[in-house]
């Protein structure tokens, strides 16, 4: 492609960013116009479409790959800033993160990056497997996965790192067990009992492990931890729960563990381009740190 044009390849990021030339053009408070010339000339440039004009436009193979290649180039000059003494806009950097992860451990994070402020974080909500692609193409800097996800091809330049395991126990209020698990926790009442579920297929994962069942189960599915929790705290479902979360509800007897001794493990561990910069570094550090803290 010869030499990049960076003018060009921000306006290709935003783009992909904002999924649309228009809102990519107000953004950048460029016209729209402006928004076309630049991706046709890259285009042009590289003899090969970049962007997916469409509702909403997304980026080529190689399109991805030159927006990995801009935001790491800014990186790595605000390092170069700090270490010349020049003020400094703070880079955004992206990751994706599981719903209980965001709920658990990894606030514990946000101190160190956020107060003073070193970076603009954008943390993105995603299971194991979309998050390990969003990586792989380049969306994220790093991700927390658990180790059953699809792993990253080992030719990426990326690293992994354990963390450690994430809990969890199957609970109810004590009125919702006594209604609906009256003669135990056994497969006939679970395929009459309303549960509630993420998007990850734990606790089919633990049917399976705990009660030897395969068969679907009914359930309500919802993404966000918190409001699965107040599901189950609300005496509306049963489910699974990170044990550190429960922990208090079941020592006051609000919630009752379904299976007392019966837990599922998730090991986890954070996926990341090997990007050096201080920005990058200490992210990792962080979460690596945050996670060990809680993580059993």
């Amino acid at each position: 492609m010869g030499s990049l044009d960076y003018r060009a390849l921000a306006v290709l990021d935003a783009v992909a960013s904002h999924g649309s030339f228009d809102k990519a053009a107000l953004a950048l408070g460029i016209t729209q116009s402006a928004v076309s010339q630049r991706i046709k000339a890259l285009e042009d440039a590289s003899g090969r479409l970049l962007i997916i004009r469409g509702q909403p436009a997304v980026p080529t193979g190689l399109g991805q790959r030159l927006i990995v290649h801009h935001r790491n180039v800014k990186l790595m000059e605000a390092s170069l800033d700090i270490d010349l003494g020049n003020s400094v806009s703070m880079p955004e950097i992206a990751i994706a993160i599981d719903a209980d992860s965001l709920a658990t451990w990894f606030p514990d994070t946000l101190s160190a990056l956020l107060a003073p402020p070193r970076c603009q974080l954008d943390v993105r909500l995603a299971d194991s497997d979309s998050a390990l692609q969003m990586v792989r193409d380049g969306s994220v800097f790093g991700c927390v996965a658990a180790e059953s996800g699809t792993a990253i091809d080992a030719a990426a330049a990326t690293s992994v790192t354990p963390l450690g395991t994430l809990r969890y126990v199957c609970v109810a209020t004590p009125m919702f067990a006594g209604h609906w698990f009256g003669d135990g926790f056994i497969a006939e009442a679970v395929q009459l009992a309303p549960a509630v579920v993420g998007q990850h297929g734990l606790l089919a994962r633990f049917l399976a492990e705990q009660l030897n069942m395969r068969e679907p189960f009914p359930h309500h599915t919802l993404p966000v931890e918190a409001a699965r929790r107040g599901c189950v705290q609300d005496g509306l479902a049963y489910g699974l729960m990170p044990q550190r979360l429960a922990a208090q509800a079941l020592a006051t007897d609000r919630l009752v563990d379904l299976m007392p001794g019966s837990t599922l493990d998730v090991p986890l561990s954070w996926h990341a381009w090997t990007l050096d910069t201080p920005f990058t570094k200490l992210l990792s550090e962080q979460i690596v740190k945050s996670a060990r803290d809680y993580l059993i």
